[in-house]
């Protein structure tokens, strides 16, 4: 059996903290928190857990407090975890069994990531990420700021599952610290282009957004990821314009980097349901209905656009062209992941009203 070194950075993380780290503790062979500058208990939560709580001199560097907790590490593998991150019961299994039985060979496992969800507890964005990695490698963060680890060697792909449990809210501090890089004059990496574009549309700077995206996709030096999902952003920008032209350009311009994705596809048939040209919506919400979903897939997801979201648009669109069977039959598959849904509901009794009509006509 292998051994593992749980490593956090916190600040001002009580009230997340003890929920944290009671789903891994039993799990892990010891626990290292560091601290960059809490004012409130975090350090005597994370104290109850572990004698191992280090203080970190905040310097606007995410991978420096990082690294700094990984080398504290002393065990043969390292887990690492934010404050507001569980592991539930059955994901504990499954960390449970993946340590009696992981091969010396495995240099990194990957984990989902269940980052956000809708009021219904449906997740709405997912992603992998390099969660346990082999301490010997000494594999690094880089970046400070939307920070990644980067590894090499014999990588495995796990069903573990890690909840993120935070409400998300838009506080500024990510981009204040692009900000301050960029008054300083030092230079950007392509990921930091995107993360600079993704913290300036966050926080609704979107002209400057605009103009960083498109330095990003055209160095062409990014992550292909990346740039799909830049192109991503920049049409809903321009949709948030009016500019459907332009959105609908930068959502097909996705397609050099690979095929279609749900996501994309959505945005076109939005793109389209805007200008009321119902023929083209269909087209690609219907496209959309018929991808498969990637399962090793390292970047975000928009689970909405691979499950729901798209026959409900489709139920909008036969709506408005009267073709009342098929929008009915849309919603009732949308149903299947939001039951509750009270447009949904509407939706069905409207429909079954017209499909009445439309009978007796």
């Amino acid at each position: 059996m292998c051994t593992i070194s749980l490593c956090m950075i916190v600040r001002n993380e009580e009230h997340t903290l003890k929920q944290c780290l009671k789903s891994v503790y039993k799990l892990c062979d010891e626990i290292i928190v560091v601290d960059t500058g809490s004012t409130d208990d975090t350090k005597k939560v994370a104290s109850s857990f572990t004698p191992l709580v280090y203080d970190f001199q905040w310097i606007d560097d995410f991978s420096a407090a990082r690294n700094f907790a990984f080398a504290q590490a002393t065990s043969d593998y390292i887990l690492w975890l934010d404050a507001d991150d569980v592991l539930l019961k059955a994901d504990q299994d499954k960390l449970a069994r993946l340590k009696e039985e992981l091969l010396e060979n495995v240099d990194a496992v990957t984990m989902i990531y269940h980052y956000a969800f809708d009021e219904f507890g449906n997740v709405t964005t997912s992603l992998r990420r390099n969660r346990l990695v082999k301490r010997d490698k000494n594999f690094r963060w880089v970046g400070p700021v939307h920070e990644y680890l980067g590894v090499n060697g014999q990588i495995i792909n796990s069903d573990i599952v890690v909840t993120h449990t935070r409400k998300h809210a838009h506080s500024g501090r990510n981009l204040a610290i692009f900000e301050n890089r960029e008054k300083r004059g030092e230079s950007f990496s392509p990921r930091d282009l995107y993360y600079f574009g993704n913290e300036l549309m966050d926080n609704q700077h979107f002209d400057k957004a605009l103009k960083i995206y498109e330095r990003f996709i055209e160095e062409k030096k990014g992550w292909s990821e990346d740039i799909i999902s830049a192109c991503y952003r920049l049409s809903e920008i321009y949709m948030i314009k009016e500019e459907y032209d332009k959105a609908c350009t930068f959502a097909m311009h996705s397609f050099e980097y690979d095929l279609p994705r749900a996501e994309i596809c959505c945005r076109l048939g939005s793109i389209f349901l805007k200008q009321k040209n119902y023929g083209q919506a269909c087209y690609w919400f219907k496209l959309a209905t018929e991808l498969d979903k990637p399962i090793d897939h390292l970047g975000f997801l928009q689970e909405a656009c691979w499950t729901w979201f798209p026959h409900l648009q489709l139920c909008i669109c036969y709506y408005h062209v009267g073709e009342f069977e098929k929008s009915y039959k849309h919603n009732e598959q949308a149903l299947k992941y939001r039951p509750t849904d009270e447009h949904m509901l509407y939706n069905r009794k409207l429909l079954q009203q017209k499909k009445r009509v439309e009978v007796k006509i």
